[in-house]
């Protein structure tokens, strides 16, 4: 598989107990984890990926630490292809929000998926997914992402493997309130030069641009007395060998 770009546009809508639409731009990389990309010298710098900025042993490989967490969640990786869509770093930093793999087996067959989210506390978490035919799969929440939700609920996730297409979807639906909603959705672009470089200069230090833009956000919400929730302790999941 060869590497792509998808040019994204992210959408939060939140309808209690006030309503507020958050919409901006990015872009992410599609990549085989066994086959990550090598882009020329002058370019690396806007597109590195690093094992200590996802779940495991920053000192393995990215591969080999989504091998263990399978392993130690009972899924037998038998060295099947594993996709990617996240962010990579820019300039020396990155923020991920989310990034999903999708696990195969040598058969071609989807084993799993796992979703791992990162806060704005510098904190993650993996969850680990098992969709239907159609890439929707249900999970409940474990994981503190925002000051105006708490760890209540469940997630109702739509994580099809993309193709020419993008389109993610997830909903936090807790009892007595209206759903959460935040999809991802673009269009697939070959990880050419010259494709790296008008996504880099359309949307540039992207992974600090969204830092910033969720941060406001959080600003504009608390200035509009939304509630806050205390952030719990997080147990990390690091796979140690």
């Amino acid at each position: 598989m060869k590497p792509s770009l998808y040019a994204t546009t992210i959408r939060h809508v939140r309808r209690a107990p006030l309503a507020n639409t958050f919409t901006y731009r990015s872009y992410s990389w599609f990549v085989d984890l066994d086959e990550l990309p090598r882009l020329p010298g002058w370019l690396r710098p806007f597109a590195v990926f690093r094992a200590e900025d996802h779940l495991g042993d920053p000192e393995a490989s990215i591969r080999s630490n989504v091998a263990g967490f399978l392993t130690a969640n009972g899924i037998d990786d038998d060295g099947g292809t594993v996709t990617m869509l996240g962010s990579a770093r820019v300039l020396g930093y990155v923020f991920n929000p989310l990034t999903l793999f999708w696990c195969h087996g040598r058969d071609g067959g989807l084993r799993a998926v796992l979703a791992e989210v990162h806060n704005t506390y510098g904190e993650r978490h993996c969850y680990l997914l098992h969709p239907d035919g159609s890439g929707r799969a249900v999970t409940p929440k474990e994981f503190y992402v925002s000051p105006f939700n708490d760890i209540s609920g469940t997630y109702e996730m739509s994580v099809p493997e993309p193709d020419s297409k993008l389109s993610v979807a997830i909903t936090l639906r807790r009892p007595g309130q209206p759903p959460f909603a935040a999809t991802m959705a673009g269009t697939r672009l070959p990880a050419t030069s010259r494709n790296v470089v008008r996504m880099a200069a359309a949307i540039p230090l992207a992974p600090l641009r969204a830092t910033l833009q969720i941060r406001w956000q959080g600003i504009r919400l608390w200035l509009r007395r939304l509630p806050l929730h205390p952030r719990p302790n997080h147990k990390p999941q690091e796979y140690v060998r």
